[in-house]
């Protein structure tokens, strides 16, 4: 039964050793105690660990951290989105939309506004919303929020984000990893990041 257990998390293990160094090569080091403006933004960030940034950027008002290489435990930092823009970039406008943050868009529509978006950009079929529940981020109300999906290739991962609605513009900082291993690893690494956000 043990080693039924242990060989899902020895194979994402061995995959990460495998694929980090590659997948980190061309990326920035965000060094601990530093403080950097993320996603061109004036949204700042000073980790208590070192990251790394990720060259490519999901978007045109976002970018992605990592400690252990794309997939395994990724941050995703979206600031500034204004409505009628999107979350990530798109592949294409005509033939598969992504959603667009609404003029009046509340807290509480953010949630499905980052699924919708998850399940046209990634494909992803199964998505479920898990709690939500009011907190503060930026010295402004703010919504916390759980989910879970699967990938297009079966893996089953979660995450958890925060989002602000300033002046009608979104910014949020989201956390992915796989649900197995490596969420509850880090998932206090990246609440560490959420606290140390400042906003100029």
């Amino acid at each position: 039964m043990l080693k039924s257990l242990l060989k899902p998390v020895l194979l994402i293990s061995a995959a990460a050793a495998l694929t980090a160094p590659a997948a980190l090569s061309a990326n920035d080091l965000i060094k601990s105690g530093e403080t950097v403006a993320v996603a061109k933004s004036t949204l700042s960030i000073t980790p208590p660990r070192d990251w790394n940034k990720l060259s490519a950027r999901p978007g045109k008002k976002a970018e992605t951290w990592t400690l252990d290489g794309e997939q395994l435990n990724d941050i995703s930092f979206y600031s500034d989105i204004a409505p009628g823009e999107p979350l990530l970039r798109e592949r294409s406008k005509k033939r598969d939309p992504l959603p667009k943050l609404r003029s009046n868009s509340l807290l509480t529509d953010v949630p499905e506004f980052l699924e919708g978006t998850y399940r046209a950009h990634f494909g992803i079929a199964v998505f479920s919303l898990g709690a939500s529940k009011p907190t503060k981020f930026l010295n402004e109300p703010a919504i916390q929020f759980t989910y879970e999906y699967v990938t297009p290739d079966e893996l089953t991962r979660r995450g958890e984000a925060i989002a602000v609605l300033r002046s009608g513009k979104l910014f949020m900082i989201t956390y992915d990893a796989p649900k197995l291993h490596f969420f509850e690893r880090n998932i206090e690494d990246y609440r560490a990041v959420v606290a140390s956000a400042k906003i100029a």
